[in-house]
């Protein structure tokens, strides 16, 4: 089949990676793509709106796309599903009534609600003076969630320490408008405490096939300092998500959100992520996305060593029946190489050395997030700039393999975390599992 893959980051390369790597696909093209997708195996087009469903189905019609990938959740968000569906042509991803998971803080925590979906307490505030009453007394207690209700590009989140800060998080978002239009409403919840876990589910509406799962470093520094960022590092399988909270986890929170959706007229057909806090209560959702995460997809889709794309297209059809892969428990580690400065201001354009040297390294790939072409350089184009993904017999081999291809590529003012994956190394109580 031939592929179109909407995206150009980490996530997209390791998308066309996996599916190159699939005896059924026989052409891969790229939009926008980036320079390290461009070597990989697929045709990169030039800029699109990924934002504009029509833009994005004249291109798969132009290309002779028989399956497109959406990997951005802004995509997903404007209808892409649907104007595509209208057309007759086959979409993996979610239509935007179902995306809506994602794109609404507000309906996803309603949503819950409804379905009885274990996840943090909240109020759902249209104005500053509902917002500023609900961080009074001791109602979610401190430290405290205020999270801007529509997509923010994975910035609209704070957790605050004390009132004052809540404060300034509310009035950033409703009354500053930070966010646009996203911050219009906000959700105030309390703080989940516990390990972290990224859970992966392809549904076709009804059923689904699950993948390991993932757990991620958002803090731009060792041992979890520093700001927020769109994710350092990740590793895979994670050690403290067993066969028996898989299925808790299928039977509280996956098998509830497909079947309340179906009911709802929002039948979900792609991959669900599963935001996870494993507290001491069992596991409570964070948040669910409508898309591979990044950098989570860099670890897991290379698991998938077999059935990738007809497990996609199966999703896109509704129909997963007969559909399967195999995959590997083998750990993997991917670190971020960051530009400096990231998450906040940061330069481009610096030329990057080392990668074929990187390559090299035994079970080691290295996906582009932040590149482009200049002249015959690669150079930087962005604050995620690469994800160094190894593979290993065990955690420690993994990790060893990706800090060594690290230490072999250079640009200028590159910036990683020390740490990534040593948690899996010593894990710790996952909660009342």
């Amino acid at each position: 089949m031939n592929v179109l893959v909407v995206g150009g980051g980490g996530r997209e390369h390791a998308l066309v990676k996996a599916l190159a790597a699939d005896v059924t696909v026989e052409r891969i093209v790229c939009a926008p793509g980036n320079a390290g997708i461009a070597a990989e195996a697929a045709v990169c087009v030039g800029p699109v709106d990924v934002s504009d469903p029509a833009a994005l189905l004249a291109l798969a019609v132009e290309k002779g796309a028989d399956l497109t990938v959406v990997g951005p959740e802004l995509s997903l968000a404007r209808g892409a599903a649907d104007t595509f569906a209208d057309s007759g042509r086959l979409l993996f991803g979610p239509t935007r009534a179902a995306a809506a998971l994602e794109s609404s803080k507000a309906f996803a925590k309603a949503f819950m609600a409804r379905h009885g979906i274990p996840t943090a307490r909240f109020e759902v505030c249209t104005d500053e003076r509902q917002a500023l009453a609900a961080i009074q007394g001791d109602r979610f207690g401190f430290p405290v969630v205020v999270k801007a209700d529509g997509l923010a590009a994975g910035k609209g989140v704070t957790v605050a320490a004390e009132r004052d800060a809540a404060a300034a998080a509310v009035r950033d978002a409703m009354v500053a408008r930070r966010f646009g239009d996203a911050g219009a409403t906000v959700v105030i919840e309390e703080c989940l405490t516990g390990p972290e876990v990224s859970y992966f589910v392809v549904s076709d509406g009804r059923r689904c096939l699950t993948l390991p799962a993932a757990q991620d470093h958002k803090r731009a520094f060792d041992g979890d300092a520093g700001p927020n960022t769109g994710g350092m590092g990740a590793f895979g399988p994670s050690p403290i998500f067993d066969s028996d909270l898989e299925e808790r986890v299928l039977r509280e929170i996956v098998t509830p959100a497909l079947d309340g959706l179906r009911a709802e007229g929002r039948e979900y057909r792609g991959v669900l992520y599963v935001g996870l806090m494993l507290t001491r209560n069992g596991p409570q959702v964070i948040e669910f996305n409508v898309r591979f995460g990044d950098p989570e997809a860099q670890v897991i889709l290379p698991m998938v060593e077999r059935g990738l794309a007809p497990v996609l297209l199966g999703a896109a059809r509704g129909d997963l029946a007969g559909c399967g892969w195999r995959v590997t428990s083998d750990p993997h580690v991917g670190v971020v190489m960051a530009s400096a400065g990231y998450p906040g201001r940061y330069a481009t354009g610096q030329p990057i050395g080392g990668l074929d040297d990187a390559a090299a390294v035994p079970g080691v790939h290295v996906a582009h997030a932040g590149t482009a072409m200049r002249g015959d350089s690669i150079v930087t184009s962005g604050g995620r700039v690469l994800t160094v993904v190894a593979r290993g017999k065990s955690y420690e081999q993994a990790i060893a393999r990706a800090y060594d291809a690290v230490g072999r590529i250079a640009f200028e003012g590159s910036h990683v975390r020390t740490d990534i994956g040593r948690k899996a190394l010593a894990p710790k109580d996952r909660g009342g599992a």
